[in-house]
């Protein structure tokens, strides 16, 4: 797998395994738990009904835009840390697709 570095503009070579290993042991270690499918779907539904019922912060011919019609679970990839002794990654997280991405972009511009 080629890969970016976490600093200095440098990419990585490293076995797909390791770095699956690598992504494993962080989400570990920092006690992530994973989601049910039933769950986000409640979740974009819950979503869906509070974007509805605004009135005043949402125009009624624009709702649509502030909701994600096909939303799925953040997705994550790992930099690879050159200058730690193991080697250990840093995450970064794809949002985009998060049920409530657009909302809360809405939100933070008002």
């Amino acid at each position: 797998m080629i890969t970016r570095a976490d600093k200095r503009n440098s990419i990585v070579i490293l076995p797909i395994q390791e770095y699956e290993t690598k992504i494993q042991n962080f989400l570990n270690e920092n006690n992530f738990q994973t989601s049910i499918a039933e769950s986000r779907k409640t979740f974009q539904n819950r979503i869906t009904k509070t974007v509805n019922h605004s009135k005043t912060l949402i125009p009624q011919d624009s709702k649509w835009k502030y909701l994600n019609l096909n939303p799925s679970a953040p997705t994550i990839k790992g930099l690879i840390k050159i200058y730690k002794p193991d080697q250990s990654i840093h995450p970064i997280v794809n949002w985009r697709n998060a049920p409530a991405y657009k909302l809360c972009k809405l939100l933070t511009q008002k």
